[in-house]
């Protein structure tokens, strides 16, 4: 018998599989054929500690001694600006006062986006600290930690069946069949679905459909120092990747779990909305894409064992925090399991704990 068995290969399966194989035999099953898949591998990818709700800037916090060691060279610079047209500064100073940005001049901006619409843009504020994420070099770096100690990822398994029997859980997938005292369910959009299966009674998650279209560099500018861009209350983002800038609308639409595709709408109203604040026009897109971002009912992330079976721990309810909340999620997830004293506050861990929908 196992001692963790972990369903999901995204970055919260992987990284609380790394953490756990210090401690015993350690499993990760992907229904993919690769990791990351589904919305780990569809992440925009950026370090802001101070962006997100109270428990998720705690968890950013708590990891931050990995990027320096584990996860070093893993951050890379990248910078985040917050840009204003007229009519939206109320949603602006709030975001600004949320996230401990600094405002600067319009000169100074346009030296940072040359193609910033200084016409219309009346105000901008920046964070220097955000940085970019090697995604699948964090990937990698967490399953070489979980392998290094004798963990195993087995791809192309999709869990059929979940049954409590003594000391633990069998679970029945399309390959075989697999025993282990404890059972993490880092399933993503589908934790639910798992839940059901385990007979946990389900937390109403939340899958969310967020579409990204990918653009040539504007004007064929070098694209690559410049910040991150949003709009005020995240009603559009575009950000440098890989000598390109992706756009995307921020939108939240409801989604059965499922391998999400991008739709022509969304796209069009993301660029609609980038358009307004930049003088290049927009070109057609050269790509686009579509993530699943899923929420607890509260928005917080869920991290713990259930109440009604502590054998059975929910790893899941990231919603788009997944990768900057992972060295800290994972930590806390591994201390919780293992009976060591969180690094975390009471009241952090009151707003993570699965006992908060029972």
């Amino acid at each position: 018998m196992l001692d963790y068995l972990i369903i999901g290969g995204g970055i919260a399966g992987i990284s609380v599989a790394a953490r756990l194989s210090e401690h015993g035999n350690c499993l990760v099953l992907e229904r993919e054929a690769h990791l990351a898949y589904h919305s780990s591998g569809r992440s925009a990818a950026l370090y802001e500690e101070n962006y997100g709700s109270p428990s998720t800037v705690a968890l950013a916090k708590a990891g931050r001694s990995d990027w320096d060691d584990l996860l070093n060279e893993v951050l890379s610079p990248r910078g985040f600006m917050l840009v204003c047209l007229r009519g939206e500064e109320e949603q602006f100073e709030a975001d600004r006062l949320h996230m401990g940005l600094t405002e600067t001049t319009m000169a100074e901006a346009k030296a940072m986006v040359p193609i910033l619409n200084i016409n219309d843009v009346v105000r901008t504020a920046v964070s220097k600290i955000a940085q970019d994420i090697d995604t699948d070099l964090m990937l990698q770096r967490f399953a070489r930690l979980l392998r290094d100690n004798g963990g195993k990822v087995e791809t192309n398994q999709a869990v059929q069946t979940i049954k409590k029997v003594a000391g633990g859980w069998e679970i029945t997938t399309n390959q075989g069949q697999f025993t282990a005292r404890k059972l993490i369910n880092a399933a993503g959009a589908w934790g639910d679905e798992i839940a059901k299966m385990a007979s946990i009674p389900k937390i109403g998650l939340e899958p969310m459909r967020r579409s990204v279209a990918r653009l040539a560099p504007p004007g064929g500018l070098d694209v690559k120092s410049w910040p991150m861009l949003f709009g005020p209350g995240e009603r559009w983002y575009a950000k440098a990747d890989a000598g390109a800038l992706i756009v995307s609308l921020a939108e939240e639409t409801a989604s059965p779990p499922m391998d999400a595709w991008a739709h022509d709408i969304d796209l069009a109203e993301a660029l609609a909305r980038y358009q307004d604040y930049v003088t290049e026009p927009v070109t057609r897109p050269i790509s686009s894409w579509a993530g699943l971002r899923t929420f607890a009912p509260d928005r917080n992330l869920v991290l713990g064992p259930a109440p009604q079976e502590n054998s059975f721990v929910w790893v899941v309810g990231q919603g788009g925090y997944g990768f900057f909340t992972a060295p800290g999620a994972s930590k806390f997830v591994a201390d919780t399991i293992l009976g060591n004293t969180p690094a975390l506050t009471t009241e952090v861990i009151a707003e993570l704990s699965p006992n908060r929908f029972y």
